[in-house]
């Protein structure tokens, strides 16, 4: 099989460049996750309660991960998610590309998702790995959750259950609705098949460029993906973004519920956290928005209004009618108008 990119020196990349933890005492990373772990088991009650979904006894405990593994679990999601276009792409080319040439090829692009690999576990607290070649589970991972409490000089047990409790809420979802990982491994494949170009239309994508790089950098599309987008592709694209607005929302509006019993100063994480996204400096934001994580920003908020306003209307209950199958999940255009999905779904 033709290797456009090397995942495996994406890994080693990956793990050379990212920047190390925090400078903790081994007895205290050992007490750190030690305790994450305690955490997320705890957040299993509250979020089942809340959300009224139960994860079934054969999910798969959370793991307290550390930033180069995150980066090999990523690089082999990665691999299965693109690869099958990958290889659709090369079958309609028609013929082998040169093996040297193909074998550095490769390596540069391993070394480029390598480098975006490193940045990306610097950021990441906590993720549901769907695994579509492996099995599925629930990431948190540790130094980027110490380096975070402390950044925000919040208390430290506090941040931690908090960020167990949006991470379990994303466990629930996956876990509890059977439908919901395949679902998404499909309409991620999908995509990234739409995405890659053929030989006729790589020309005319390439002169997107020059049109669309202010965009990108303005932080109101998606990032890297608009520069060659077209429009049809940028509909499909809004609706798989508008499930994950869902997940993302349904999770923090989960995290702030649960919060005020079991989380003292919620409010105070709540506010922090929210600057905290943003980003920090000019580089940081720019990168942002390159690698599309603005538009994951606004995820969060658009799918936390999205759930609170449906709940509103028809309760707990009502929103948990969402997760019936793939035609009641909210489309782009309601994500952003609520009322718009309680009269389709519930009349």
């Amino acid at each position: 099989m033709t290797q456009y990119v090397d995942w495996k020196f994406a890994k080693t990349a990956g793990a050379r460049l990212v920047p190390p933890g925090p400078d903790v005492s081994h007895d205290e990373a050992a007490e750190t996750v030690a305790e994450i772990r305690e955490l997320a088991a705890a957040a299993v009650a509250p979020v089942a309660a809340t959300s009224r979904l139960t994860a079934p006894g054969d999910a798969p405990a959370p793991l307290v991960v550390d930033r180069p593994t995150w980066i090999e679990v990523n690089a082999d999601s990665m691999a299965a998610l693109l690869d099958p276009a990958m290889q659709a792409m090369a079958s309609r080319k028609g013929k082998e590309p040169w093996a040297p040439a193909q074998a550095i090829g490769s390596k540069l692009t391993g070394a480029e998702a390598g480098g975006m690999l490193a940045f990306l576990s610097t950021k990441v607290l906590g993720q549901y790995d769907i695994a579509p070649d492996g099995t599925p589970a629930l990431l948190l991972v540790a130094p980027n959750i110490m380096t975070t409490e402390r950044d925000l000089s919040v208390v430290p047990r506090d941040f931690r259950f908090w960020v167990c409790l949006h991470e379990e809420t994303h466990r629930v979802q996956f876990t509890a609705v059977p439908w919901l990982r395949e679902h998404l491994i499909d309409s991620a494949r999908g995509l990234a098949g739409d995405l890659m170009p053929d030989a006729e239309s790589l020309k005319s994508r390439l002169e997107q460029i020059a049109t669309q790089v202010p965009r990108a950098l303005s932080g109101d599309g998606q990032g890297l993906a608009e520069l060659v987008i077209t429009p049809e592709q940028r509909e499909r694209m809004a609706e798989v973004t508008a499930v994950m607005s869902l997940l993302e929302g349904h999770a923090d509006v989960v995290m702030d519920d649960v919060g005020p019993e079991h989380v003292p100063t919620v409010a105070t994480i709540r506010v922090r956290f929210t600057k905290r996204r943003k980003g920090a400096g000019a580089a940081d934001r720019l990168l942002r928005r390159l690698l599309g994580l603005e538009a994951k920003m606004r995820q969060y908020r658009d799918g936390a209004v999205f759930v609170r306003e449906v709940q509103d209307k028809v309760g707990v209950d009502g929103f948990n009618a969402v997760w019936t199958s793939p035609e009641t999940l909210p489309t782009a255009l309601e994500i952003t108008d609520p009322a718009a999905w309680v009269r389709r779904v519930h009349g």
